[in-house]
């Protein structure tokens, strides 16, 4: 069993944060790695890349936003609760290289993901210029932690209640426009990167993605979370989660990603159903 030992809410209680005993996975996980984690026997095998590592204290975080069944199960969990499973470290970590000039560009939820790489990046002499945002003010998460990973950070939000009003992508757009950036990392909302990519692709200036395709086992065997990049398929267990943000086919992914979005709506309702009894 993997313990709880820290759990904190965000955004209003639809995020949440668990760091999670875990030592050997603590051990081996690198940068833009992922777990995949099932609450109990009832729940589903949920991929989740890690958001913080600690291999003295031998524990892994993640932070997710409570969508479904299975984060709603994970969202009861409480500090000494445990997961039934927990398996990782998956997929390839994010290969960097080091003295670049590099954007990072996080929304919602996936400022969890780009904080260890960006951090990891400016601990290997990159210049980072990170961008975050959210819908509001209240969804923003890891500010503190994203500065401090950062060389430079500007701070978005679509109704303008915090930081700068409009979306990530008009940072960015003078950021590239100012020239000199090596390379942009992307990473939220499918949407959010697509746009992203599109945008860098007029400039020219490689772009890395970190997609969350459904997913089973996360070892290659199903094919659940196959992914179009460059015309072939890939996997995104094994071959990623990291992809060029220029060849990733996203349009055939937002599809993907929607295929089961009745039976995912009904069963969370039934799981809240059966909490309030």
């Amino acid at each position: 069993m993997f313990t709880i030992v820290n759990r904190e809410e965000m955004a209003g209680g639809t995020v949440i944060l668990n760091e999670i005993e875990a030592p050997r996975i603590a051990a081996k996980a690198r940068p833009g790695q992922f777990l995949i984690l099932k609450a109990n026997e009832n729940g589903e095998r949920i991929p989740l890349t890690m958001a913080e590592t600690d291999p003295e204290k031998g524990t892994v975080t993640v932070i997710y936003m409570v969508v479904g069944k299975s984060t709603e199960l994970f969202r009861r969990l409480g500090v000494g609760d445990a997961y039934q499973d927990v398996i990782g470290p998956l997929g390839q970590p994010t290969h960097i290289e080091p003295g670049k000039n590099v954007i990072c560009v996080g929304g919602g939820t996936g400022v969890a993901v780009l904080h260890p790489i960006a951090r990891g990046m400016k601990q290997a002499g990159c210049d980072v210029t990170s961008i975050i945002g959210s819908r509001n003010k209240d969804l923003l998460i890891l500010e503190d932690k994203m500065r401090l990973a950062s060389t430079a950070l500007h701070v978005c939000t679509d109704d303008g209640s915090y930081g700068r009003k409009g979306f990530v992508t008009e940072v960015l757009k003078e950021k590239l426009e100012a020239g000199g950036v090596d390379q942009v990392v992307a990473i939220g909302p499918v949407p959010m990167m697509k746009f992203v990519s599109l945008m860098t692709k007029e400039y020219g200036v490689p772009t890395m993605v970190s997609l969350n395709p459904i997913m089973i086992d996360g070892t290659g065997m199903c094919g659940g979370c196959r992914v179009t990049v460059g015309g072939e398929t890939k996997f995104g267990c094994v071959d990623g989660p990291e992809f060029d943000g220029h060849q990733v086919d996203f349009d055939e992914l937002i599809l993907r990603l929607r295929a089961y979005t009745e039976q995912e709506c009904c069963s969370h309702e039934l799981c809240k159903c059966e909490g309030r009894h």
